[in-house]
């Protein structure tokens, strides 16, 4: 799976033919937290919280590029 950002001990994926709400996943070692780009709300999953502060802050910061590619991967016909 392409990563979308690379952190020092995680990173966020965007992957193609998801479900629906938009969203991002936290990918970590021992972590996987699915995040609404839109409200950046936790729908479900494990994280630390310096982790999730870290991608929300991201992404709060990039939400645009993140949609685009939301778009891109996961188009309906």
């Amino acid at each position: 799976m392409p990563n979308f950002k690379e952190f020092d001990s995680f990173r966020l994926e965007v992957r193609s033919r998801d479900h629906n709400p938009p969203h991002f996943h936290i990918v970590g070692p021992d972590h996987h937290a699915l995040v609404n780009i839109q409200t950046l709300q936790v729908i479900r999953g494990a994280f630390t919280r310096k982790m999730l502060a870290e991608a929300v802050t991201w992404a709060a910061e990039n939400t645009e590029a993140l949609m685009t590619e939301w778009r891109r991967l996961n188009e309906r016909d």
